[in-house]
């Protein structure tokens, strides 16, 4: 009578390993996903290294200053000293942290009406608020006054 050659169930350990097959599947399924979430989760974690347009203050500026009131344009802003400034209407200056409420990465620029971060596409409005996500919550305040032509810390 000749011999039937017998398939290994695949949740049968293997004598060489040790492993069954679904074992090992499974095992390289799991160090897969991990290494997918991991370099998905490090994305959000952003370069904080991006640029930031720069505003010189003069030196006989008081102490706190963050800028002049003529270096915020109306309409758009600057950002200096970590400090988003901007002057949505004429006379009318706002500050916030120069930091997403997203993942936390500085904020590269104000361009135009739209504070802008780079490294996943968030903008925030003139006052804070979110433009586009993926950040959800608004930038977080600063308190500013007009002191003269300088405007200073709070």
């Amino acid at each position: 009578m000749p011999s039937t050659p017998v398939t290994p169930d695949s949740s049968e350990p293997t004598p060489a390993t040790g492993f069954s097959r679904r074992t090992f599947v499974a095992g390289a399924g799991a160090v897969a996903g991990a290494a997918v979430l991991g370099t998905a989760l490090s994305a959000c974690g952003g370069d904080s290294s991006a640029p930031e347009s720069t505003v010189s203050v003069p030196s006989n500026a008081p102490t706190g200053t963050l800028a002049e009131t003529a270096d915020v344009p109306v309409g758009s802003g600057v950002i200096t000293a970590g400090v988003v400034l901007t002057q949505p209407t004429a006379g009318t200056y706002e500050a916030f942290t120069a930091e997403c409420t997203h993942a936390g990465c500085a904020l590269s620029e104000v361009a135009g009406s739209a504070i802008e971060c780079p490294c996943h596409g968030s903008r925030f409005h003139l006052d804070g608020t979110v433009a586009q996500g993926p950040a959800e919550r608004s930038l977080t305040k600063v308190a500013i006054r007009v002191d003269g032509t300088n405007i200073v810390r709070a």
